[in-house]
């Protein structure tokens, strides 16, 4: 029979044994894991290169394309910039004339409106004036002591009558 030493120690030699199988299996699949990661970095270093080539052209081309379209939005500018001097110019010529018609054109319309409200033309005839209809009476005296009906008065006398 075994004593109680050797019981333990063929025990603890039983448990390293198990623990030993164990870290072999561990230490196999690693080292297949580490392999197929070697590999797969290889791979992926060698697709890798031309990528990064492709990506470099690209960034070059688009850089290209900036660099025109720089180009274009500097004339834009530039083209924007003569037409608000030219809008000035031409606002300056055109826009005082302009003016200067359409009041001419105003003034005419209010001295045509004002003579229809006056009422018909003064006609000439035989080197005579034509006469006008009287102001209207006031019939109410205290009104035109006010100076109500004055007013009408004051214009007949400013027109000559």
């Amino acid at each position: 029979m075994l004593s109680a030493g050797e019981l333990a120690g063929l025990l603890v030699a039983v448990f390293w044994a198990i623990l030993v199988c164990f870290m072999a299996v561990v230490l196999v699949r690693l080292a297949r894991l580490l392999t197929e990661t070697t590999k797969s970095v290889a791979e992926l270093s060698d697709r890798l290169a031309p990528l990064l080539d492709d990506m470099s052209e690209t960034v070059g081309e688009a850089n290209r394309r900036l660099a025109a379209v720089e180009a274009v939005t500097d004339n834009v500018r530039e083209v924007s910039g003569n037409m608000v001097r030219i809008t000035g110019i031409v606002s300056a010529l055109f826009a005082g004339p302009v003016i200067k018609i359409a009041s001419i054109g105003h003034g005419l319309r209010q001295a045509i409106a004002r003579r229809e409200r006056r009422g018909p033309a003064r006609r000439v005839a035989d080197g005579r004036r034509g006469t006008r209809p009287p102001a209207p009476r006031i019939p109410d005296r205290r009104a035109a002591d006010r100076g109500v009906g004055r007013a009408a008065e004051r214009r007949a006398i400013g027109r000559g009558h």
